[in-house]
């Protein structure tokens, strides 16, 4: 493994004219505040709530997709309710789902800054200045959290060029030839697909999942965005995310969904080179790296194509444990050479916006 900075890192792979995309994290929240973004911090939350319902829900269901569980529990009520079940039964029911609801909410208004402006400027600067880097090479910016701290980022700091794949479609085009003012939809996922650089693998708090369409929600005079996805989810709509499991759960819950299957086959089509930040590849993120290896694509030479992976580490025990999995990835050739997948280091917000550099080898 290849000792280098991430400073030059960047400058190598832009004296090559490649582009270089950007995986994030839990370790980039992480940079923000660690408690709060703790891994499984929400099912931690509502496991550690003082409701006997709750918790028995949680140890029935056997999974930590919130989103399957909310809807198993409204298709149980709807078939409940059409064969005239035993009331109490389904008053049960919606207890738990009530108590699943309210619990969600809780975790989220209580582990997640209340918006945008409650992260420090410096921070927030720091990140975008690091987020544009890879956006200046026609990069991508792929990210596995699904807080709310990179979009706030991206818009507040006005990064050039993100683009999400969300956008407004004209609802009444006939009209608006007759005279009449133009009316828009909500920010629907497809407009902007085929230019979309960032990729919410994972799915995040502000993107709904409502059946016909994908839409994102966003600020308005009403209130900030943390409280309009509250409202949202309190009038049934639920976001999409992945919160929990090991890799092939985490996968078959992406295929399930299109928006996440359209940005994981993104990953895995993947032109250039890949940075990682606060990433640890553990054995949650089997499908991350199947999707590494696949846009390797080992017996290519012709682009799309990836060819190096950076990879950041904070500690010795990262390094061990990069060391130890190495074997997991396929070899890369670059060139004439052959190389193997080098391992890299990364910026990170830290307080008073002070860049850390980790080395490895």
């Amino acid at each position: 493994m290849s000792l280098m900075s991430f400073a030059d890192v960047i400058t190598y792979l832009h004296k090559q004219k490649r582009q270089v995309s950007l995986l994030l994290g839990n370790g980039f929240s992480m940079a923000y505040d660690k408690e709060i973004f703790s891994y499984n911090a929400l099912y931690t939350f509502l496991a550690a709530h003082e409701d006997n319902l709750l918790n028995r829900l949680l140890d029935a269901v056997k999974t930590r997709n919130f989103e399957v569980i909310m809807r198993q529990l409204d298709m149980t009520i709807a078939l409940l309710e059409a064969f005239e079940a035993d009331a109490d039964l389904l008053e049960q029911i919606k207890n738990a789902s009530n108590a699943l609801r309210s619990g969600l909410l809780e975790a989220i208004q209580q582990l997640h800054p209340e918006h945008v402006y409650k992260v420090p400027e410096e921070k927030s600067a720091a990140c975008a200045k690091f987020l544009q880097a890879f956006l200046d090479s026609n990069g991508h910016i792929f990210t596995t959290n699904y807080d709310l701290l990179l979009y706030w980022v991206l818009m507040s700091q006005r990064v050039k060029n993100p683009i999400d794949g969300f956008g407004r479609e004209l609802e009444n085009p006939v009209e608006v030839e007759m005279g009449e003012e133009p009316e828009w939809s909500d920010l629907l996922w497809g407009p902007n697909k085929i230019q979309q650089n960032v990729h919410f693998v994972h799915g995040a708090l502000h993107l709904f999942d409502l059946g016909a369409q994908v839409i994102k929600e966003q600020y308005d005079a009403n209130g900030y965005l943390l409280q309009n996805i509250s409202r949202r989810m309190d009038e049934g709509d639920y976001p999409i995310f992945v919160t929990a499991g090991d890799g092939g759960e985490k996968l078959e819950h992406i295929r399930h969904n299109r928006y996440l299957s359209y940005c994981y086959d993104q990953l895995c089509g993947i032109d250039g080179s890949l940075v990682t930040f606060g990433f640890n590849f553990g054995a949650q993120d089997e499908h991350i790296i199947d999707a590494i290896n696949k846009a390797a694509k080992y017996k290519s030479k012709k682009p799309p194509k990836l060819w190096s992976v950076y990879i950041g580490a904070y500690s010795e025990e990262d390094v061990a444990h990069i060391k130890s999995i190495e074997k997991n990835f396929i070899r890369v050739s670059e060139s004439s050479m052959q190389r193997q997948l080098v391992y890299g280091v990364e910026e990170t917000m830290t307080d008073r916006g002070q860049h850390r550099l980790i080395f490895i080898k």
